[in-house]
């Protein structure tokens, strides 16, 4: 199993920016997909931003042109830029990898971190 460990959020103000950060436990470099997922309270949990072993990202509509997904492949981490953060963008983020490997899927989950964003 992979263990993913988030960090780096916490309480900004709104235009605030954060970036977040996602430890793997093993390497990622055969990972087909890494994405960061949020869900506030009361809603269902959705795709933020994800990125691919190629490189090929994607975006929620809401977060797009303020977020940016990278993926440090030697350090077994993804991140997340987060800049002009509304209180919108309030919610537990979660940090997922998903591999295929023959018939066999493998998705993982981090514990999730809190952003708040507030005056």
């Amino acid at each position: 199993q992979v263990q993913l460990m988030e960090s780096g959020g916490g309480l900004v103000q709104p235009g605030g920016s954060l970036r977040l950060s996602c430890a793997a436990s093993r390497s990622i470099f055969r990972t087909y997909t890494m994405a960061w997922y949020r869900q506030a309270p009361g809603k269902q949990r959705e795709l933020v931003a994800a990125i691919t072993s190629a490189g090929n990202t994607n975006y929620a509509d809401s977060v797009k042109g303020r977020f940016t997904i990278s993926r440090d492949n030697a350090k077994n981490t993804v991140y997340l830029e987060m800049n002009s953060l509304e209180p919108e963008d309030t919610a537990v983020y979660y940090c997922h990898s998903h591999t295929t490997r023959g018939a066999r899927e493998y998705d993982y989950w981090g514990q999730g971190t809190q952003v708040t964003v507030s005056s």
